[in-house]
């Protein structure tokens, strides 16, 4: 397996920023990452990904613009920087790996996904 461990979630106020972290075990420089997340009563969402070998970076429609993802694949680990954060926001942000590009990330199955780490944004 590829363990994937999330820090860096909290609680913020809107407008606020938080840096979510991924830290894998093993050499991830192969694999598409992502993070996802899904807000209690909605379905899981795709927030954004990355794949190294062709430098394709892609997001979900509502985080565009505000999230930037980036990778250190030397520590092999995942991030997630979200600035002005709403209140929509609000979730459990998943980090995802799989060994295939990111073409199309927002289908299908992912390899490995971690635990999760809570963002609450407060009004």
């Amino acid at each position: 397996q590829v363990p994937l461990v999330e820090s860096g979630g909290g609680s913020v106020q809107a407008g606020g920023s938080l840096r979510l972290s991924c830290a894998a075990s093993v050499d991830t420089a192969g694999y598409c990452m992502a993070w996802f997340r899904q807000a209690p009563g909605k379905k899981r969402e795709g927030v954004a990904s990355i794949y190294t070998r062709d430098s394709s970076i892609n997001y979900g429609d509502s985080t565009e613009g505000r999230f930037t993802i980036s990778r250190d694949d030397a520590q092999n680990t995942l991030y997630l920087q979200m600035n002005n954060l709403k209140p929509e926001d609000t979730g459990m942000y998943y980090c995802a790996a799989d060994w295939r590009s990111c073409a199309y990330w927002l289908y299908g199955d992912w390899q490995y996904w971690g635990q999760g780490t809570q963002v609450t944004v407060s009004s």
